[in-house]
């Protein structure tokens, strides 16, 4: 079993080199076949030279550009595509959710998940640190409206730590059309049109400082995106098919069945 890590980074001059240094590190202590892909988004400081300091002695570490700055789901798109790994696993470049959490997405998906996904809210206690009180708020409210809107009934879809299997990868990033910070649902809303089973993993987590998202602008344009994501459903825009676009890829169950190495401890949670 192979597989790939993909990290979107935009201006992550200042945390990136510790952030590689903890996932390439755990990869080799793992002894995991895997690749690492860091997605550059037209970044101004020195993010790309970084990640090129790093692969001079890391032979599995990738450099993906953008073609300037387009966004985190952009980025996440783009990095998956270019993955070869079976499994694809996508996570911040904080590490708000710590590399070593990254087996039980893996398990979820050796159990016969196509989709595992993090979740802060599953255990609240795994929280390390918890975002502001006017954060948590929106959230909610966010989740809410995903229901309403999406029918999405997780309780977090937000976690920026996914694991794909390379069929539901390859059917559901070509069809994306968010490009900013409310692809997460259009993903998970896919994942249910084309029938991919998802299945939410309880993970450490902890709020880092320095994000770029405002609650209130942003998530005026995250609840347009999500109606936008319903008018693309209607209109015929996630027209496709999940026989046709993995034909020539192993079966999720397949992969399932590939033996999946795991932290000592106790494993996640239904």
């Amino acid at each position: 079993m192979n597989y790939s890590i993909v990290i979107p980074a935009y201006n992550e001059g200042k945390r990136l080199g510790p952030t590689l240094e903890k996932v390439l590190a755990y990869v080799r202590r793992q002894g995991w076949d895997a690749e690492v892909i860091v997605v550059n988004d037209g970044s101004r400081d020195n993010t790309a030279e970084i990640v090129r300091r790093f692969a001079e002695t890391n032979p599995q570490l990738r450099l993906v550009e953008n073609p300037g700055n387009r966004g985190k789901g952009y980025s996440v798109r783009h990095g998956m595509l270019k993955a070869q790994g079976e499994i694809i696993v996508f996570s911040d470049a904080d590490l708000s959710s710590p590399i070593e959490e990254m087996p039980k997405l893996l398990q979820a998906i050796a159990e016969g998940a196509d989709i595992a996904i993090g979740s802060r809210w599953l255990q609240a206690k795994l929280q390390t640190t918890r975002q502001s009180l006017h954060r948590q708020f929106f959230g909610r409210i966010f989740n809410a409206l995903n229901r309403i809107i999406l029918g999405l009934h997780f309780k977090d879809t937000q976690c920026g730590f996914k694991a794909f299997t390379r069929p539901a990868a390859q059917t559901i990033l070509p069809l994306q059309q968010i490009e900013r910070w409310g692809f997460d649902p259009e993903i998970l809303f896919l994942a249910r049109k084309f029938g991919f089973r998802v299945v939410e993993v309880p993970v450490r987590w902890g709020h880092v400082g320095g994000t770029r998202i405002n609650p209130l602008v942003d998530g005026a344009r995250m609840f347009q995106e999500m109606l936008r994501i319903r008018w693309n459903s209607m209109a015929g825009k996630y027209s496709g098919s999940r026989s046709s676009a993995t034909a020539a890829l192993p079966t999720a169950a397949a992969a399932a069945a590939q033996p999946v190495k795991t932290l000592s401890g106790p494993g996640p949670q239904a």
